[in-house]
């Protein structure tokens, strides 16, 4: 979706740098916000009801501030607005990632996903950061989605790395070399 990139990235790199020169503002708390208001933008009726002719930008806009869990700040309220009146609320998810990415580029650290078939406990999940932030070499935003498929063992994606010590994946190459 090359068309959704480009259309997101000047919001993300408007965003961003309005959060950086405003004196005491968070980077993180405002990927926070843009996270909530990306996930309430990609639900398939929040994005029907935004198409939709009948519905105004205003009605667009209290009902997508209303669901999100927390209080909106002023510069959310005013990006939102912003979004919905040039009817850009499709291209939010995407904004939300390439913000998080000029986020990262900044501090110096990437995201990462761990999938896991089981539940990873905090001691063991901070072991991990640590080996896997050697192995990467940069700090990195840990997130684990658990995935029983894997049998056991971890699957890390990390930008376009895939590290997969899984045991579906030894299995897999087990096959593979005795039907070779």
């Amino acid at each position: 979706m090359a068309e959704l990139a480009t259309i997101a990235r000047p919001y993300a790199e408007a965003l961003f740098k309005a959060c950086v020169a405003k004196a005491g503002t968070d980077l993180a708390a405002c990927a926070a916000w843009l996270d909530e208001l990306a996930l309430v933008a990609a639900h398939p009726q929040v994005r029907q009801l935004a198409d939709s002719p009948k519905v105004s930008d205003d009605q667009v806009f209290d009902l997508v501030a209303g669901v999100v869990r927390s209080s909106l700040p002023d510069a959310a309220r005013n990006f939102l607005r912003t979004v919905i009146d040039n009817g850009r609320l499709a291209a939010l998810p995407e904004v939300a990632a390439q913000f998080r990415v000029l986020v990262n580029n900044r501090n110096g650290s990437s995201d990462a996903v761990v999938h896991s078939a089981f539940a990873l406990e905090a001691p063991a999940l901070a072991e991990l950061a640590a080996v896997l932030e050697k192995r990467f070499g940069r700090k990195l935003n840990l997130s684990v989605q658990l995935d029983p498929a894997l049998i056991g063992g971890v699957r890390v994606v990390v930008g376009d790395e895939v590290l997969d010590t899984s045991v579906k994946a030894r299995l897999e190459q087990m096959k593979a070399a005795l039907t070779a």
